[in-house]
């Protein structure tokens, strides 16, 4: 039976993107993404040859954002607050070489945020990728996890169609019961 869970259907939305790896940096709040990642791609055990954590943001963008120059399409999973890192990395590699990446980074800072802190950055995360020239959409409980699995396989084509970074922001808080 198809899972109708937000995480499954965002692992759903990336596999039909066609992506061939995925990296993420690990995070309780994407973790169900993960799990998700991993048995739908035939992982074994939690693991997976095609789904693989990184230690950092900017390790992620300069990794998975080098596949398009040997034939093959990447993702990247993480927080929005990592963008915090990953900002140079994605303007002067992916951006400007036109590398095509799929991200999609959990919202951290809106409703049933725990961190008072977070919202200091987080919630300027759109403007900023924005001002930056990376196309973001986002997702809400607002949609079905149908439309989720959707707005993440579109995003992906349109990444490759435009040979740019292209982000989703996808508001796990509040969604499947819990985060995530």
């Amino acid at each position: 039976m198809k899972s109708t869970t937000y995480a499954a259907s965002v692992a759903r939305g990336i596999w039909a993107a066609q992506v061939d790896l995925v990296g993420y940096v690990p995070s309780v709040s994407v973790a169900p993404v993960i799990s998700a990642l991993v048995e739908t791609s035939g992982g074994q055990d939690g693991r997976s040859d095609t789904v693989f954590p990184l230690s950092r943001e900017e390790e992620a963008a300069g990794l998975l954002g080098a596949l398009p120059l040997t034939g093959k399409f990447g993702a990247i999973v993480m927080q929005d607050n990592g963008f915090g890192n990953a900002l140079t990395a994605l303007t002067t590699f992916n951006v400007a070489y036109h590398l095509p990446t799929l991200i999609v980074a959990n919202t951290r800072g809106g409703l049933g945020e725990y961190n008072s802190m977070i919202h200091a950055f987080s919630q300027h995360v759109p403007g900023i990728l924005d001002q930056l020239g990376l196309r973001v959409f986002e997702i809400d409980r607002r949609s079905s996890p149908s439309d989720w699995e959707a707005v993440v396989t579109e995003a992906g084509t349109h990444a490759r169609m435009t040979f740019r970074p292209v982000v989703v922001l996808a508001h796990f808080w509040a969604t499947d019961g819990k985060a995530a």
